[in-house]
């Protein structure tokens, strides 16, 4: 059925609901060079096109406080984009052991939010290279302007995460990684992933629900209207302009 999540397939990809086949790793130079290939030949904005952001959410057990938050305020990410065109929303979240599940592309708040009304979250390690290999996948699949990452842990080598973050760099998609709490180890692996894609990292205090939506918001902007919309946005809103400022 449209918009309920599929389960993550045993090779570490996301699986998706019909709508395309998954991207393989590249494994050889050959490979490579056909990716960089095709990712310089993609641009994030066209003329006409439907904003389309993975938003993307740790949900482990600690994390249930942020997933009901998160699903109270993302009906503000469709506001804000509906201000400057349309906005399509694709969710992806992990939890529990090894399970990593993502939704079609869903353009309703009211459907995005009685999907996420259904989740809770369960125990489990972290699987940001999840979110990040089904991000590249549907970037290359049918496009994606920006993905939303919100996370307070990170439990996974470093380095691998990097490789997926520039790969999404090459395809010209920046995430936005907005981290809740203090975690020294945490911000630095989240600010690397940003960097490396042309995105940005915010930090939001643990419970703060008006930090995440100004945060939540401003990504919403950049996927629906661009660098441009983000640069209004700015002039009024801290958020936006904490992410406009390490943006390349």
């Amino acid at each position: 059925m449209a918009g309920e999540p599929t389960n993550s397939k045993s090779d570490g990809s996301v699986a998706r609901d019909g709508e395309g086949n998954s991207l393989p790793q590249p494994s050889t130079s050959d490979d490579i060079a056909a990716f960089v290939a095709k990712a310089k030949s993609m641009s994030p904005f066209t003329a006409g096109g439907k904003g389309r952001l993975v938003f993307a959410l740790d949900a482990t057990m600690s994390r249930q406080p942020t997933w009901d938050m998160a699903c109270a305020l993302q009906a503000d990410m469709f506001r804000e984009a509906g201000s400057l065109g349309s906005l399509d929303i694709r969710l992806v979240y992990y939890r529990g052991l090894n399970e990593c599940r993502a939704s079609g592309w869903i353009s309703d708040s009211a459907a995005l939010a009685k999907l996420m009304g259904k989740i809770d979250c369960r125990g489990g390690n972290t699987q940001i290279g999840k979110v990040l290999s089904e991000a590249r996948r549907e970037a290359v699949a049918s496009g994606v302007r920006a993905v939303v990452f919100v996370g307070d842990a990170m439990e996974e080598n470093v380095d691998d995460l990097c490789v997926r973050a520039g790969e999404l760099g090459l395809l010209k998609v920046p995430v936005f990684m907005f981290q809740e709490g203090h975690d020294a180890a945490v911000e630095q692996a989240f600010r690397e992933i940003a960097r490396l894609t042309g995105g940005a990292w915010s930090r939001f205090d643990p419970g703060a629900a008006a930090q995440l939506r100004e945060l939540l918001r401003a990504a919403a902007a950049y996927a629906a209207g661009g660098r441009e919309a983000l640069l209004r946005m700015s002039g009024s809103e801290g958020g936006a302009a904490r992410l406009l400022g390490q943006m390349k």
